[in-house]
């Protein structure tokens, strides 16, 4: 179901796709149409997150014919695709260095929706640039600051402090210029499903971002997470994406 929603969502943002399924499912016959672009709503299938829909609407959305500005409602952070988070963190500084930016390049979360249920919603706009400027990026440079976000959806707001506290105590022992924000949704923007998690990014003086993210298991699938064990793997994961 998640393929078959992804395939409508590149219908809506192109004109004169033709696409065609057999009966089982099993073959899929595409022809390209026109990138239009434009002002567009989509709900995506909850068994995967939005993440999964934006990283190929990021690639496609700079040479659009119209300027795209989609709303896109499900789940925003679960464990398997990136969340919105951290494309928000990696994927748009970069297309910055290709010359795509500007006040209309945003990523925003209205609502969090964590699985099974959903319920989150984001707005994506991006502007059309035709061209992207070449750039040579070969030097990563050297870690300096690391940001991060710690958000809680139907569960106790001490559950973003509690994960913020495990991973300081970690990668304070790595450098000083440490924030990580907390992020409490309360009623109607906190989704459909308890859960929390974290995203932890790394930047060096370069701006490379290095980036980390950990959830909690969807409500009644497998056993139940501590904020400070989740906090402190996001943090070890952040250091072993500096290692590698």
């Amino acid at each position: 179901d998640f393929e078959a929603s992804f395939i409508r969502l590149i219908d809506k943002v192109t004109n004169g796709s033709r696409i065609e399924i057999n009966q089982t499912g099993t073959t899929l016959y595409y022809q390209p149409g026109l990138l239009y672009g434009g002002s567009l709503e989509h709900d995506c299938s909850p068994s995967r997150s939005i993440g999964y829909y934006l990283e190929s609407l990021l690639c496609l959305a700079p040479f659009m014919k119209h300027p795209l500005k989609i709303v896109l409602r499900g789940v925003t952070n679960d464990q398997v695709d990136p969340s919105v988070d951290v494309l928000k963190a990696t994927a748009l500084p970069l297309l910055k260095k290709f010359g795509i930016d500007g006040e209309s390049l945003e990523i925003k979360i209205n609502r969090r929706g964590m699985p099974p249920k959903g319920g989150g919603e984001i707005v994506f706009a991006c502007p059309v640039r035709k061209i992207l400027q070449p750039i040579q990026f070969t030097d990563p440079g050297k870690i300096k600051r690391i940001r991060g976000t710690a958000y809680s959806v139907r569960v106790s707001p001490q559950m973003a402090n509690r994960m913020v506290e495990s991973a300081r105590s970690i990668l304070n022992k790595f450098l000083p210029d440490i924030y990580i924000y907390t992020d409490h949704m309360k009623g109607v923007n906190s989704g459909k499903s308890p859960g929390f998690g974290m995203c932890l990014t790394a930047e060096t003086i370069n701006g490379t971002i290095l980036s980390a993210e950990l959830a909690s298991n969807p409500q009644g699938q497998g056993a139940a997470v501590l904020p400070e064990e989740l906090g402190q793997n996001c943090a070890k994961l952040l250091l072993e994406e500096v290692y590698r």
